[in-house]
């Protein structure tokens, strides 16, 4: 499908109606309420509490008011409700702003001001330097004099889509040039929605997409949601809960109808009709489904969703994580994963503009054989490469001029009349300032007339094409025509393996292979140049078809490499160039912290193998011989890849002491054969290596590396830093992206964005690990305020004649979720097991959180049997100090009630480490709360509790009551929680007593370590993997034992418990 747009021409574009109106809006004011109604609806849970909900309008089963449950259902949708609308309201504001902004449009050679909501396809905009792109234009002319601006014409282009790295269209100019002559635009040739103009004084484009058609508009909306290991458990043990729901009621409706038909008729004061209709047995276990219905917490998503949106303010907030140089502070997009980043077990990094700087610096070179810049490591200070060029030496000044206009280049004159160059990759910068430095100077760019001073002469070229780089043909050459003689010279630089193989026949290219790989030892990054005349005939026969090629609109890229191949061959190798790009501040220390927290690194890199495992050694990545190991997968065929991979998963497989730090090397080519030939092989590598180097490697092959990581149930983390690392960011389950040099296209699409690859420690470990503690306590003791609830509930209807009455008043069961205890509980997000310089310190603590000890079924499990204990308690005591008083039934359920709210609070007391003033006011402040909510119920008589709060707080039993409740229902808890952190303290209880003491902690000390195994009978695809634990020690390659199963679980967990057993274990999927 295609469209064409008119330029300048309303009336021929008026079918392309589209205005520029941008709406990222979820809702309008009229479908606000419906759509926000179905969505919340859409979950299962809501449509549960509503089910509830309608049920207790049939007064004839709801044993209570179905305020009770309405209310709470109410004040939730209206809480999610109102925050979406405060999402929704600023991106109106947001969008309102951008709608409303002034551009301006060029109309019949004329410029005025209109507002960008009003620009049509087809109209030209001016834009000035610094100004935001209104839409996506096709770039028509710029104050740089390197064209006209063009007013008439027409563009065939594809209809909207949102692939931002593709533009396949045509333009004819009215009136023809040369005979009407199409004109091929790719994105190069556009200017893309919401970027900003930069380093130009002014460009003018045609709009060709507008409004919510541009492609970023396209590409805009609401992402899929991800879903975090804890939401997956929660759901889980919502299930498990809903399922016990289900039994419990069908027991009790059981009973409760035996009972009616046994014992009820026998009482005088039971009246039931001789006749009862057909639905006469469903009511009792209706009754049961109502009353048991708050075992699953109503509250559970709004509040998790609260916190989760703190998390991501506090990540914002951290001034610790604020890029000084660039003043970039961390943002996060996703505000719904934060606990994912303290489960993180693979990182798979970029290496350029992510482990480095992305700061190019020109160190060394090798021209004709001949290698300069190895004495000093600076070749512009080479003495031979100074004598070379002055002498003229033909290889050296054809070495320096591909080097100087073999790119995108433009150079500009700054005021002071110096040349600035205007860069698309640090690469080319660093190239074209070092040819400068040795005499060839790029002076000008004049539409197709390059400007080269050398020596104080002046030699001038034409550019006849340009054919431009891509990640396939990882190379980039320029057709040029010297001015002076007329010779058409094919210029080239790229990738070893893309330019070598293109020699002349007969050219010796070993000593420039061997620079390639001594070079790549030194960690810098490496480009052959190379050089080929051109017959005349042979252009213009290939130039039809280039030109041919960039005309077609299907399969534009796959033609054009094509017809590139034709010219790009027997080349005359020039040399080889030598750039530096450092590592980044921090990079070393933060990858050796975060191995010893039990993370694993693979490095996905486009750049040459020795390169990479330079760059590995110097950031910690693996260690050197002979503590490391590398393993090398390589090969060109099938057989020969099925026979590397082979070996080195047998060297992996029998590798069962790890007395080295192993890891394996591939490249690009053999992993395309590994992933199409021989994926179930692969797959179990990586399950076992911990580290990975992959070298010249696609932006497809990083995100199917990244799938390959997490469909083995490993949870994984991709950061990166340009264009070609966003696939592989919205693969993974968390995206973080670096705001750096290359753009802010991967910092956009990440799920967060720091400015420094440092930043990723403090992330994971202070960010990710108290989310996931937090989320844990919060989660479990949600279920178990609502359990404690019913199991009560439940007891008393062993006493009331199985007949599902209920013991508390419904204004009680409206405030107990939403008021009385919702307001500790949200405060714990501030509480802190440990201090952040102790977490930074002992980073090995993640594990806690990465094998998922804080929420699993085991502790679940405790808190389940602690809800039980708690009933027990709270109801026993009751009965036998209020049952003989004579006393009402609401005064025995505000009794219950409140040791409830009692045990509560001392329950979260309990689970607290460090107590601020806030967590103190939360706490006991609440606990007064409920006594002052209750005061002012007990004085209205028509709420069902007159005077009942009055009367118990004058009475000493009640006191003694809530004293016996807390003591009773406390008492084990303390002990238990004293005899473990005394006598059986874990290594995160051994950090909490060193912090109260004040002394340092040197080691924890290791836990005991068993070798693992893999089971031969299994094929590779089967594999378990169980969840390794890092040696809590400082070594910085920690060894991983793996648990078995056997070991008792904790019936009490707290929140910084290591239970001694998991049994859980990686499963992985076959693809």
């Amino acid at each position: 499908m295609k469209r064409f747009v008119y330029i300048n021409d309303d009336e021929a574009s008026k079918e392309l109606c589209c205005d520029n109106r941008m709406s990222n809006t979820k809702y309008t004011l009229w479908n606000f309420f419906p759509k926000n109604l179905m969505e919340q609806f859409s979950r299962f849970m809501n449509q549960y509490f509503l089910l509830i909900a309608c049920l207790q309008l049939w007064s004839l089963i709801t044993p209570v008011n179905p305020a009770s449950t309405w209310g709470p259902l109410i004040f939730i949708f209206a809480v999610s409700a109102s925050k979406e609308a405060w999402d929704d309201y600023h991106r109106y504001l947001s969008d309102k702003k951008a709608n409303e902004r002034e551009v301006w449009i060029v109309k019949h050679g004329i410029k005025k001001h209109i507002q960008a909501q009003d620009i049509q396809v087809g109209n030209i905009v001016w834009l000035r330097e610094n100004d935001e792109v209104p839409c996506d234009l096709v770039l028509l002319g710029t104050s740089d004099p390197q064209g006209v601006c063009y007013v008439e014409g027409v563009i065939e282009c594809p209809i909207p889509d949102k692939d931002i790295r593709r533009f396949d269209a045509n333009m004819r100019l009215f009136p023809p040039f040369i005979d009407n002559d199409v004109c091929s635009l790719t994105i190069k040739n556009t200017l893309l929605q919401s970027c900003y103009l930069r380093n130009t004084e002014w460009a003018c484009g045609v709009s060709v997409y507008t409004g919510n058609q541009t492609k970023l508009g396209m590409c805009r909306g609401v992402a899929e949601p991800k879903i975090t290991a804890m939401d997956a458990m929660i759901d889980k043990l919502t299930g498990a809960i809903f399922v016990f729901q289900i039994v419990v009621v069908m027991v009790l409706g059981v009973a409760g109808n035996v009972w009616k038909d046994t014992e009820a008729r026998k009482q005088w004061y039971v009246q039931y009709p001789e006749e009862a209709p057909w639905y006469e047995l469903l009511v009792i276990p209706l009754r049961f489904e109502l009353l048991c219905s708050i075992m699953i917490p109503i509250s559970i998503k709004v509040s998790l969703d609260l916190v989760k949106g703190l998390y991501a303010k506090f990540i914002e907030w951290d001034v610790e994580m604020v890029d000084q140089e660039t003043g970039t502070a961390s943002y996060a997009a996703n505000t719904a994963i934060s606990e994912d980043l303290g489960q993180v077990e693979y990182i798979l990094t970029d290496k350029t503009g992510t482990l480095t700087d992305n700061k190019m610096i020109f160190r060394r070179c090798c021209i004709g054989g001949i290698f300069y810049g190895n004495e000093n490591g600076d070749a512009l200070k080479d003495t031979q490469l100074l004598d070379a060029i002055t002498s003229g030496s033909t290889d050296v000044i054809r070495f320096l001029t591909v080097m100087a206009i073999c790119n995108t280049v433009i150079p500009v004159r700054s005021k002071a009349g110096d040349i600035i160059y205007k860069a698309q990759s640090q690469d080319e910068d660093a190239l074209v300032i070092a040819a400068a430095k040795l005499h060839m100077v790029f002076v000008g760019k004049n539409a197709n007339l390059l400007e080269l001073m050398f020596n104080g002469e002046m030699i001038r070229y034409e550019v006849l094409e340009i054919l431009e780089f891509t990640s396939d043909r990882k190379r980039m050459s320029v057709v040029v025509k010297d001015s002076q003689n007329g010779k058409i010279i094919l210029l080239s630089k790229g990738a070893d393996e893309s330019i070598l193989p293109s020699a002349r026949t007969g050219q010796q290219t070993r000593t420039i292979a061997e620079a390639v790989e001594h070079y790549a030892q030194l960690g810098l990054r490496t480009l052959c140049l190379a050089w080929r005349e051109l017959e005349e005939d042979e252009y213009l026969e290939w130039s039809v078809k280039f030109k041919e090629a960039n005309s077609v609109l299907v399969d534009r890229e796959w033609r054009i490499a094509e017809v590139c191949q034709l010219l790009e061959h027997d080349l005359y190798i020039l040399g080889v160039t030598a750039i530096e790009d450092r590592l980044q501040d921090g990079v070393p220390e933060t990858i050796e912290t975060l191995r010893k927290a039990g993370i694993n690194f693979w490095m996905l890199t486009g750049d040459k193998q020795n390169t990479a495992i330079q760059i590995a050694l110097s950031c910690n990545f693996i260690s050197p011989e002979p503590k490391g190991q590398l393993l090398l997968i390589d090969g060109k065929t099938e057989e020969d890849v099925s026979r590397s991979l082979e070996r080195v998963l047998l060297t992996m497989r029998t590798t069962t002491s790890e007395p080295k730090d192993v890891a394996f090397v591939i490249d690009g080519w053999a992993l395309e054969i590994a992933l199409k030939h021989h994926r179930k092989d692969f797959v179990e590598l990586a399950i076992l290596s911990k580290t990975a180097i992959c070298c010249r490697v696609t932006p497809s092959q990083k995100a199917q590396l990244v799938e390959i990581l997490k469909s083995c149930d490993y949870r994984t983390l991709a950061i990166g830093d340009g264009g070609n690392d966003v696939r592989m960011i919205q693969q993974a389950d968390i995206g973080v992206g670096i705001s750096g040099r290359e753009g802010l296209q991967a910092a956009r699409a990440a799920d967060y964005s720091i400015g420094r690859f440092r930043f990723l420690k403090r992330l994971i470990l202070v960010h990710g690990r108290y989310s996931y503690n937090r989320t844990a306590f919060l989660s479990q003791y949600s279920f178990y305020k609502s359990l404690l609830i019913c199991f009560i509930q439940i007891f008393f209807s062993f006493i009331s004649g199985v007949s599902g009455t209920s013991l508390f008043n419904s204004v009680s069961l409206m405030a107990y979720n939403v008021f009385y205890t919702s307001v500790p509980v949200l405060v714990s997000v501030i509480d802190k097991d440990l201090s952040e310089t102790t977490v930074m310190q002992h980073p090995q603590i993640l594990f806690y959180c990465q094998a998922g000890r804080l929420l699993n079924p085991s502790t679940f499990a405790g808190w389940f049997g602690r809800s039980l204990f708690h009933a027990i308690v709270v109801f026993v005591i009751t009965i036998h100090a209020y049952a003989y008083e004579k006393s009402e039934m609401e005064e025995l359920g505000m009794v219950a009630l409140s040791g409830c709210i009692w045990l509560q609070a001392f329950v979260v007391a309990q689970e607290t480490n460090s107590f601020t003033v806030l967590q103190h006011l939360s706490i006991w402040g609440n606990l007064v709360g409920f006594y002052v909510l209750n005061f002012l119920f007990s004085a209205i008589p028509s709420s069902g509790m007159y005077t009942i709060m009055f009367r118990l707080c004058s009475q000493p039993s009640y006191w003694i009551t809530m004293f016996l409740i807390v003591g009773a229902g406390m008492g084990p808890i303390f002990a238990l929680k004293y005899y473990r952190y005394t006598y059986r303290p874990s290594k995160i209880n051994i950090l909490q007593q060193a912090e109260r003491m004040g002394g340092p902690i040197l080691t924890l000390g290791n836990i005991e370590t068993q070798p693992r195994t893999i089971e031969k009978d299994v094929s590779p695809v089967s594999i378990r993997s169980p969840v390794y634990e890092p040696l809590l020690s400082e070594s910085p390659n920690p060894t991983r034992r793996s648990f078995g199963p056997g070991a008792p679980f904790e019936f009490f967990q707290s929140q910084s418990r290591l239970s001694s057993s998991s049994g859980y274990t990686r499963n992985c999927k076959d693809n």
